[in-house]
């Protein structure tokens, strides 16, 4: 062979390596870790983890073709979720989702390498989480739920639906909750006259002792906070509820749903779809720390007409107007 023809065969090979390298990497099946905050047999649960699956295969992700996807459920408990979390890290994938606070938590302090997006985070930079919100830093991105001033805006619902309330009750777990909305709930409730009270609860039995509490006097009403705890111990708390014939409002829809009177928050299910477009993007090349942190963009008002009945309340037609959906 003359020395020129090696030389151009050399080089011709030499700038293939890229593409074949780049085509090994295209074929490899990728591996998505996530850990959901609630029960893994939560109907909710199933509905969201679907949603995810779809999601990814609109984006050209395909179970069983390029990728694979390990679930982890904490059951609202942090020190599962810490151990869920080292499993995770453990098996090395690719980029892990995490659904609430403590769940992102534990995966932080699990792997500093591991691209990380959270979901129903709801101050990611006062958990450590992120240096900013236009520019995360470090290993997590992902999105949040709530802006601090939305508590006075649950405790302002409850009132138009509820207007005889005087005293109430905020439910909550001290270790999975992140405390921001604290000073909005009591502005409002100072303005309402409403007499406030935090009502700390680490199990089911806590949550219990706080609502008989609240029920012993006359005029309460309850504020369940928005965590993988009270997400985990819903029918428990509908059902005292209902039980004591309390008003109640929740963060989340699957609260009303369940037979709670009145939620205002974010779709659960439709997050999940705006997380798959971050994990897509990761898997492609993209930062975890340069995608900016994403706030909630729908919030949904949902009103049960049958519950307020049970209860002998009048749903003002206003709200009712307002109201994404109606139960009747």
């Amino acid at each position: 062979m003359r020395r020129r023809e090696f030389i151009h065969l050399l080089c011709g090979a030499a700038a293939a390596w890229p593409r074949v390298a780049h085509a090994q990497q295209a074929d490899r099946v990728r591996r998505i870790g996530v850990l959901i905050g609630t029960l893994e047999n939560d109907p909710e649960a199933s509905l969201r983890t679907q949603e995810f699956r779809q999601a990814l295969a609109k984006l050209g992700w395909s179970e069983g073709r390029n990728v694979g996807i390990e679930f982890r459920f904490g059951a609202g408990d942090p020190n599962r979720m810490r151990v869920q979390a080292k499993e995770l890290a453990g098996i090395s994938p690719d980029v892990i989702v995490a659904e609430s606070t403590p769940a992102a938590v534990a995966l932080r302090q699990a792997t500093t390498t591991v691209p990380i997006v959270f979901l129903q985070v709801a101050n990611p930079i006062g958990s450590g989480l992120v240096a900013s919100l236009a520019h995360p830093g470090a290993n997590l991105t992902g999105f949040t739920n709530f802006e601090p001033a939305i508590g006075g805006k649950w405790l302002e619902l409850l009132k138009e639906v509820a207007p005889g309330v005087t005293r109430a009750i905020a439910i909550f777990n001290p270790e999975t909750h992140s405390g921001q909305y604290w000073q909005s709930i009591e502005a409002a409730a100072s303005s309402l006259a409403v007499e406030f009270n935090r009502a700390p609860a680490r199990d089911a039995t806590a949550i219990e002792n706080a609502v008989v509490g609240l029920a012993g006097g006359d005029n309460g009403g309850m504020l369940v906070m928005p965590d993988a705890f009270t997400l985990a111990h819903r029918e428990l708390i509908v059902t005292l509820a209902a039980h004591h014939r309390l008003p109640a409002i929740y963060a989340f829809a699957v609260f009303t749903k369940a037979g709670g009177l009145l939620s205002y928050g974010i779709d659960q299910v439709e997050i999940y779809r705006r997380a798959a477009s971050y994990v897509d993007r990761i898997l492609k090349g993209d930062k975890p720390g340069e995608l900016p942190v994403q706030a909630p963009t729908k919030f949904e008002l949902i009103v049960n007409l049958k519950t307020a009945k049970a209860l002998g309340l009048e749903v003002p037609w206003f709200l009712q107007q307002r109201a994404d959906e109606v139960i009747e």
